[in-house]
């Protein structure tokens, strides 16, 4: 199994889970974060540490002219990229009720996590489609549960999610003659550093039942199945939509 692939958003939690297996799979991998860090140059050094090629980048996705750069800068490191994982992204400026949504948190959301994604989604596919390659070449979008399920409380982060949702459906269906697999993973209550200020309400909710595999998910969880869909081991599907959430959206009685 081999390819490259660029993992936005991976510093920590599910980006840097899905990099770090990614790795282990045989990929070389490019990790990018919105600035650099020590924390993301841990993470390339231990994708090294497992005997692949690596590479840190320092981009914020919401700032599309930088696009080209953040691409050039992982293809220099890696060779062509294979695969795109899609994980960067924010929250809301703080929770509250619906009536009071700010138009800066709302822009924010919408910048990096629909904006961003949709772009760079842009920029990686003319790429791909202006080469051959008989690698399987992906592209992935980590959006959320709350892509369906609504939250009031930050109405601005579920639209915006909803928003990467139909992302991946609209490449999905431009890329599949190309045969490039566009999926879309939704994760539900993962723990996370974005996860942590709410995880004690959550955590008596789920144990009441909230979801039917009663815990949180954990980010080596969602990344098994990313890299499930990076192989290309989903045979003959095309925008699938993978709910990483334990069963929080199924319909119960």
């Amino acid at each position: 199994m081999t390819g490259s692939a660029l993992v936005t958003g991976a510093r920590r939690g599910i980006g840097k889970a899905i990099a770090l297996a990614l790795a282990d799979a045989g990929f070389d991998v490019a990790v990018a974060d919105i600035a650099a860090s020590n924390e993301l140059e841990a993470v390339a050094d231990a994708i090294r540490g497992k005997g692949r090629k690596a590479a840190a980048i320092a981009g914020d996705i919401a700032a599309i002219e930088t696009h080209a750069g953040m691409l050039d800068s992982a293809e220099q490191a890696l060779g062509p990229l294979t695969t795109l994982v899609n994980n960067a992204g924010v929250s809301v400026l703080s929770r509250g009720d619906l009536l009071d949504v700010t138009p800066e948190s709302y822009d924010r959301c919408d910048r990096v996590n629909a904006r961003g994604t949709f772009f760079l989604t842009q920029a990686f596919a003319r790429r791909l489609l202006g080469r051959a390659d008989d690698t399987h070449r992906s592209i992935i979008v980590i959006s959320s549960a709350n892509a369906i399920a609504p939250s009031i409380a930050r109405g601005e982060y579920c639209i915006s999610k909803a928003g990467a949702s139909m992302i991946s459906k609209l490449f999905a269906a431009r890329l599949s003659d190309d045969g490039i697999g566009v999926y879309e993973i939704q994760p539900g209550f993962i723990e996370t550093d974005m996860t942590a200020p709410s995880k004690a309400k959550y955590d008596k909710l789920i144990a009441d039942g909230l979801t039917v595999i009663r815990r949180f998910g954990r980010p080596e969880e969602v990344a098994r199945i990313a890299v499930t869909l990076a192989a290309g081991l989903l045979p003959y599907t095309s925008g699938q939509i993978i709910q990483a959430d334990g069963g929080l959206l199924s319909v119960r009685y």
